[in-house]
């Protein structure tokens, strides 16, 4: 029946609705709390943080590929600027294809420290990848890449045909 699956029950000497101890917990009620409890373990704090340290893991990857990245475009260029702090050079690759602009970074940090006491050994990776599409009429042949201090910059002009290619739309009311 219906109400022998519900979490609560009545009791027979005076009709009050009461919460069943949980080693009488109807086999049904003990799953939907089992599986309540995983969905709140992997979704708890979604897009704040990952909860619990089962997930660790997944925390690390996500943190490593969250790149900021800021997009402006004036009259004669295009330009890029990706936020990679910790990172070197040889770490990054940058590539423009078909409007396309996609950067890759891998980073590798080992850390082997041995004491009287204790011997540590820490190993951090992490990765990212990031594709940003492009407006149309770019001199891809000419664009440039530089790294300052944990900033890729990328700067690609525009066409002298994109730089004319203007149109300037009148506004009318009504």
């Amino acid at each position: 029946m219906v109400r022998d699956i519900m979490p609560w029950r009545r009791r027979k000497n005076g009709g009050k609705l009461t919460r069943p101890r949980r080693e009488d917990e109807h086999p049904f009620a003990a799953l939907q709390r089992e599986m309540n409890q995983l969905f709140d373990d992997f979704f708890g704090d979604w897009g704040m943080q990952w909860s619990g340290p089962r997930w660790s893991g997944l925390r690390s990857q996500a943190d490593a590929g969250a790149v900021s990245v800021d997009v402006a475009e004036d009259d004669n260029e295009v330009r890029v600027v990706a936020d990679v702090p910790g990172m070197e050079e040889k770490d990054i690759e940058v590539e423009l294809k078909d409007n396309l602009l996609t950067i890759h970074g891998e980073k590798h940090h080992e850390r082997d420290e041995k004491k009287r006491n204790y011997h540590l050994v820490e190993r951090t990776y992490g990765a990212f990848h990031r594709s940003i599409p492009l407006p149309g009429g770019l001199e891809e042949e000419k664009a440039k890449a530089r790294f300052k201090n944990g900033v890729l910059t990328v700067t690609i002009p525009k066409s002298a045909e994109a730089r004319t290619q203007r149109k300037q739309i009148p506004v009318a009311s009504d």
